[in-house]
């Protein structure tokens, strides 16, 4: 088990360094930094000056071996619009991100869950078909759609709810949350739901596919024989044969909520990282450009770590297979 994981991290090193190198291309290929720091009439000394400040004028492999160890210390540099250190600015941001992705996470595996087992054991009914014609909506409307759907019925409308930005928030140490203020959490719906509305729709459709798949199987056919209760056979055996498939969507779709909630963000004005971004693409940022994707991959690198070990409990054969020598 010890060797797995240690296979994957050298492997999630490797992503990190491909990534690097993309993110650090972003500086050389994407315009002249200078241009973004300096004004246009500013006299070619000065544009020298700055331009070895910034260490551009070093050899390419020094300036990469530069970029990759200040990253590894969270040092991106210096934003040229907002003229703040871009990690500054990024963990100002990121509270707002992780608390939409994380509720927008919850309502799609609670409800995806829940909506698959029942369309699995009941597919039949009235019910589940609803629940088929909400999931090819969820799946063929874009999210941009969704969150003005959303916003013209229940912001405009109804007036229930706010249309834009966090509401009320409280600072616990560099954290801020908008979980624990009633303005906050009337915030938070209409773009949880919008961000994970696709998710949730893909997970239930997963799950009633898989429930419908292991339903048919030998060893539930032998757990009825047993004279085991439909609860445990459904919920105790069925159930959790399906875990395997939805903890891979889960995990990367977790990756999917954090790196494109840009467009949800933009939609709702939500103050967090992927406004921010766009905000940098607006005005050719690229420090913050790059350190978003710097982000966003080491994001994905660590979920799919855990998603690997979470396959080998929920699994024991696997666990088996691990153990074998290549």
């Amino acid at each position: 088990m010890l060797a797995f994981i240690v296979r994957r991290i050298f492997q999630a090193i490797g992503v990190l360094l491909a990534v690097g190198i993309i993110a650090f291309s972003m500086f050389r290929f994407a315009g002249d930094p200078v241009n973004q720091i300096v004004s246009l009439d500013t006299p070619a000394a000065e544009r020298e000056q700055v331009r070895r400040s910034l260490g551009l004028d070093d050899p390419v492999p020094v300036q990469f071996g530069r970029y990759l160890a200040n990253a590894a210390r969270g040092d991106f540099g210096v934003s040229y619009q907002f003229r703040q250190p871009v990690s500054k600015l990024l963990a100002e941001r990121m509270p707002a991100t992780l608390e939409l992705a994380f509720c927008a996470t919850v309502f799609a595996v609670v409800f995806g869950i829940l909506m698959g087992v029942y369309s699995g054991l009941n597919r039949e009914s009235f019910v589940a078909k609803l629940f088929q014609t909400i999931s090819l909506v969820g799946i063929s409307l874009p999210t941009f759609l969704i969150g003005i759907l959303l916003i013209y019925l229940f912001a405009v409308t109804l007036g229930w709810l706010p249309s834009y930005g966090r509401g009320d928030t409280v600072r616990i140490g560099w954290w801020s949350t908008g979980l624990l203020t009633t303005s906050g959490l009337m915030a938070l719906i209409m773009p949880s739901i919008t961000l994970g509305l696709f998710q949730m729709t893909l997970i239930m459709r997963i799950v009633r596919a898989e429930m419908l798949e292991v339903l048919r199987t030998d060893y539930i056919k032998f757990a009825r024989a047993r004279g085991l209760t439909t609860r445990a056979i459904h919920f105790g055996h069925a159930l959790k044969n399906t875990l395997i498939p939805v903890i891979t969507i889960v995990g990367l779709q977790l990756g999917s909520v954090i790196a494109f909630s840009i467009i949800t963000e933009t939609v709702f004005q939500w103050p967090g990282m992927g406004l921010l971004f766009v905000q940098a693409v607006q005005n050719v940022d690229i420090p913050i450009m790059a350190a978003y994707l710097m982000l966003v991959a080491l994001i994905f690198v660590l979920i799919n770590l855990a998603v690997d070990i979470l396959y080998t409990i929920v699994d024991p054969r696997l666990r088996s297979t691990i153990r074998q020598p290549a």
